[in-house]
């Protein structure tokens, strides 16, 4: 593709906001446009970025200059932003989650086979430097053969921005199952076929968490999920908001395979190695490794020997900008023309953005595609329906493996 990118960014919110500056310099994008339904947000973004506004996302739709959408809307609206850009013949960058019903997602999938554009989900979570070392050291054999994992996005809804939004805030935590299926499937390199879930109510009378307080009727104010993966393995994910102070939010806190497993709490990496899969012998030797260093953000490597480094790790201190040594390699390919910019969430911002306009440009299907979006959202919308059928076993609809261009 030898045009460049023209993006509309749809939703000024305080998300957005991490993006408008990384896309306006990328060298793939000719230029990036910012709307709103609230215009004064929508000409804060203007002054304060230096881009142009459009009036609504109709008119990005209908302008063939526009070749791009961004999608920053709420929520719940993924799904029909998404719809609507891509019949419209628009390549979609969407924040997470995907969409909000299986229906969606399926039609998402469909339209990005039917038309070649390209989708891609912002997710976070799979440029987490505990996402990229568990998968880094499973490709390389360390694990051995995949057997359990667990992930979690733990963050209270008093500390989420869509926590003040009162539509949205008893929306169903597996709406948004994103930052934890992703980083546990990307690592262990597979899909969700069956699932069980349970939730656990709101004990502190928020009226929001019950069945008349959301447009959802969701009573659960954390939700825990036990994943059948189709390699074999098991995962448990956790989306909790009645918890989680402070930070980490999101990680993987084990990863289990048959030669080795890997454990995380608050900065604290270990992987644990034994030589008891050669066989049933006594005595087998444990080998123990502190990988902290390679996988905590360098700015907080600099500062571990801080009498409260601890306490200012927990407080979120450290996990925004800084990359970590084992996101080296991807972060040596970003443009110069970022540097000195913005990033955010364990840096992964600046790593996103470029996927995304290096795979249109370079006419390729991007790591973060429609198949792998489908298949970190849809098993969380299949959980909500087993919590509220008391946990009973779901199978996990899947659209397949994103196709080789």
């Amino acid at each position: 593709m030898s045009q460049k990118l023209t993006i509309a960014i749809i939703g000024c919110g305080a998300f957005a906001k991490n993006f408008v500056n990384l896309f306006k310099h990328h060298p793939n994008v000719e230029k990036v446009y910012v709307c709103d339904l609230i215009k004064s947000r929508e000409a804060d973004f203007s002054a304060r970025f230096g881009v142009e506004t459009i009036a609504t996302f109709e008119d990005a739709l209908k302008r063939p200059d526009i070749n791009c959408i961004g999608n920053f809307t709420r929520r719940h609206n993924h799904g029909d932003i998404t719809i609507r850009a891509l019949q419209a013949g628009k390549h979609v960058y969407s924040a997470v989650p995907m969409a909000s019903t299986i229906e969606e997602c399926q039609k998402i999938v469909e339209l990005v086979k039917a038309t070649g554009l390209t989708y891609f989900i912002g997710e976070t979570c799979y440029y987490y430097p505990c996402s990229m070392y568990c998968r880094e050291a499973y490709k390389a054999g360390i694990f051995g053969k995949f057997s359990y994992g667990a992930s979690q996005y733990y963050h209270h809804i008093n500390e989420i921005s869509y926590g003040a939004v009162a539509e949205e805030r008893g929306m169903p935590p597996l709406f948004y199952p994103t930052h934890s299926t992703a980083m546990i499937l990307a690592a262990a390199d597979s899909y969700v076929k069956k699932v069980s879930c349970f939730g656990c109510h709101d004990f502190s009378g928020d009226p929001a968490f019950t069945a008349e307080g959301n447009p959802w009727g969701n009573e659960f104010l954390n939700q825990y999920v036990f994943m059948e993966l189709a390699n074999g393995g098991t995962a448990r994910v956790t989306e909790a908001r009645g918890f989680g102070w402070g930070k980490p939010s999101s990680y993987i806190s084990s990863f289990y395979g048959t030669k080795a497993g890997y454990e995380f709490s608050n900065a604290q990496h270990l992987l644990v190695q034994t030589d008891m899969h050669e066989g049933i012998k006594r005595p087998f030797n444990i080998k123990l490794t502190d990988v902290s260093d390679y996988v905590n953000p360098a700015d907080m490597v600099a500062n571990k020997d801080l009498p409260d480094f601890k306490q200012q790790v927990a407080e979120g201190k450290w996990q925004w900008n800084s990359f970590a040594a084992v996101q080296a390699k991807d972060a040596a390919r970003l443009p110069e023309s970022f540097k000195g910019l913005e990033n955010g969430h364990m840096a992964s911002h600046q790593l996103l953005v470029d996927d995304f306009c290096r795979a249109i440009y370079e006419e390729k299907i991007p790591i973060l595609n429609a198949w792998f979006a489908a298949r970190c959202n849809v098993p969380g919308l299949v959980a909500i329906e087993s919590a509220k059928r008391g946990g009973i076993p779901l199978d996990v609809p899947d659209f397949g493996d994103a196709p080789v261009r």
